[in-house]
C-alpha cells in the first residue's frame, strides 16, 4: 500500500493514514516446495562448464 503525504497535511491526518496502512493485513507470499524440483533437470555436462558456455554467448 502507498501513502501519500501531500505539504501542508496535518499530523493527524498523517497518523490516521499511517495506522489505516499498518491495520490492513498484507498477503502472504505462497510457499514453493523447492524440494519436489530436486533431480528434475538431467545434464550430461559439467553444469559449471554450461553455465561459462551459456555466459560467453553475451
Amino acid at each position: 500500500m502507498v501513502v501519500v503525504i501531500k505539504r501542508g497535511m496535518s499530523r493527524q491526518r498523517i497518523k490516521a493514514l499511517l495506522a489505516k496502512a499498518y491495520s490492513t493485513p498484507r498477503k502472504r507470499a505462497k510457499e514453493v516446495d523447492v524440494y519436489k524440483y530436486v533431480g528434475v533437470l538431467k545434464l550430461k555436462e559439467d553444469p559449471v562448464a554450461l553455465q561459462r558456455k551459456w555466459r560467453d554467448e553475451w
